[in-house]
């Protein structure tokens, strides 16, 4: 057997590529949609909720940050175990696919329920039921999430196409994030106030269950993959920091994904309490994400003839100038102007969550090359594992700050905000996500798993007699 660490020497085995023909376009539509509801929750608990706890449920920042870090952090220990469960299943419908029917119906209800105003007087008491309940969401959305994520490599079995398969996975996932911002006009058409983020919720959680019944019936599971050996969580997790290529990807998406939360919370932070313009976060947010999905494919297209770690690279650091015009962005600053920093930052962005999710499936064909099982829920898992980690303690890091800070909740007006919180804000929506986009790209640069090197995979695993 060859060592796998030698790779960068070899030429790639082009005929790898051959072996299973392109999904149709129908499959990945319908399979992307269920990421679209995932980040719709993300989405939502990142750009919204923060702000709902603070303002609509009267929680401290302290208080509120705590809520979301305590629910992620819950989830986030979950996420090893259910990729080893899913790898382990075995069920008529296959090891992951059953699980889009078991958890679609209590992710729905959770959700709506996250939104209620709870008649709870004390702190304690209102801390104790979102946090509970956002960690029933979380629950939820493990159990569909880490099964879902796991079979993308199966589905999509080359360094292409996964690239592909993703791009239409982020898509979706970007227009969850618009669904998760029109949240907010919905909440105010129904009434506004605590009444309509009630609503809102609601009508909502309708559709976080509809799409998972497509979603099972057009995935698949192949047939012909190694199956996973029983092994416990411990040594589940130093089998992943013993694959360098697996410890590498895992730094610089944690890196970039703390990046990622760090501006989805702050953003509307940034609006309505520096900028003092609360009505531009939806037309922003509207703009921005409008364009990280136009960038997606010219992303698909330069990755067909570049490699994901350069792809990568070169995104972060564009998002990474973005976030210095931030930095700079003052109240009297003309409104074009602010749409436009937001128009830069999305051609980097668009690639922040595409690139890395794309390698993941290929660090799992080599720990297949290397140990001869094939272990994606275990990988997914715990990649998982690492963003909610990651977007919790960035969100837990917010709240403790702004309490520090001094800042006002209950949707007071920009003026009743001190200037040390003002600034607050700012340095937290530009520099601190800049910071870890950095070190994402420091890490980045060691990533070894190149285009060649994976088509050498593909070809070995083919001769042991495998289709791939």
């Amino acid at each position: 057997m060859r060592d796998p660490r030698s790779y960068d020497e070899d030429a790639g085995d082009a005929s790898s590529e051959a072996e299973f023909p392109p999904l149709p376009v129908t499959t990945k539509l319908v399979f992307a949609l269920g990421d679209h509801t995932v980040n719709l929750v993300l989405s939502a608990a990142s750009l919204l909720y923060f702000k709902f706890l603070t303002d609509v449920a009267d929680l401290r920042p302290a208080f509120a940050g705590a809520v979301v870090w305590i629910a992620r952090v819950v989830d986030a220990f979950t996420d090893p175990t259910m990729g080893r469960i899913s790898d382990l299943t075995r069920w008529k419908v296959g090891r992951r696919r059953g699980y889009f029917l078991v958890g679609a119906l209590p992710f729905g209800l959770f959700f709506a329920l996250m939104w209620l105003d709870v008649p709870v007087a004390t702190q304690g008491g209102k801390f104790a039921y979102y946090a509970s309940i956002y960690i029933l969401v979380s629950i939820a959305m493990t159990v569909l999430s880490i099964p879902y994520m796991a079979l993308l490599p199966e589905m999509a079995a080359t360094y292409d196409e996964r690239t592909s398969f993703n791009t239409y996975r982020s898509s979706a996932a970007v227009i969850g994030t618009l669904a998760a911002v029109a949240m907010k006009p919905l909440s105010d058409a129904m009434g506004g106030g605590a009444n309509g983020w009630w609503w809102a919720g609601c009508i909502v959680s309708v559709w976080l269950v509809l799409p998972w019944f497509g979603v099972f019936k057009v995935s698949f599971e192949r047939p012909d993959l190694a199956e996973a050996e029983p092994l416990s969580v411990r040594n589940g997790i130093r089998a992943l920091i013993g694959h360098p290529a697996y410890r590498t990807l895992a730094g610089f998406f944690i890196l970039a994904r703390i990046a990622v939360d760090l501006v989805g919370a702050m953003f509307i932070f940034y609006f309505a309490d520096w900028l003092g313009r609360e009505g531009d976060f939806e037309i922003t947010m509207f703009l921005f994400l409008s364009l990280v999905v136009l960038c997606l494919p010219v992303w698909l297209r330069i990755a067909r003839r570049h490699d994901k770690r350069a792809i990568f690279i070169f995104g972060a650091a564009w998002w990474i100038v973005a976030q210095f015009f931030m930095l700079l962005g003052e109240p009297s600053w003309p409104r074009w102007t602010i749409f436009s920093i937001a128009a830069f930052a999305a051609v980097g962005y668009a690639v922040a969550d595409l690139m890395p999710w794309s390698m993941l499936g290929d660090v799992i064909d080599e720990d297949e090359f290397i140990t001869r099982e094939r272990r994606e829920g275990m990988y997914v898992g715990f990649f998982t594992f690492l963003r909610k980690l990651g977007g919790a303690s960035a969100v837990l890091l917010i709240g403790f700050v702004l309490d520090a800070a001094g800042y006002v909740g209950g949707g007071v007006p920009r003026e009743a905000q001190s200037e040390v919180a003002l600034q607050t804000i700012r340095v937290l929506t530009s520099v601190a996500p800049a910071a870890f986009l950095a070190l994402a790209i420091l890490v980045a640069r060691r990533y070894r798993l190149s285009r060649a090197v994976h088509q050498n995979i593909l070809g070995e695993l083919k001769r042991r007699g495998r289709a791939r």
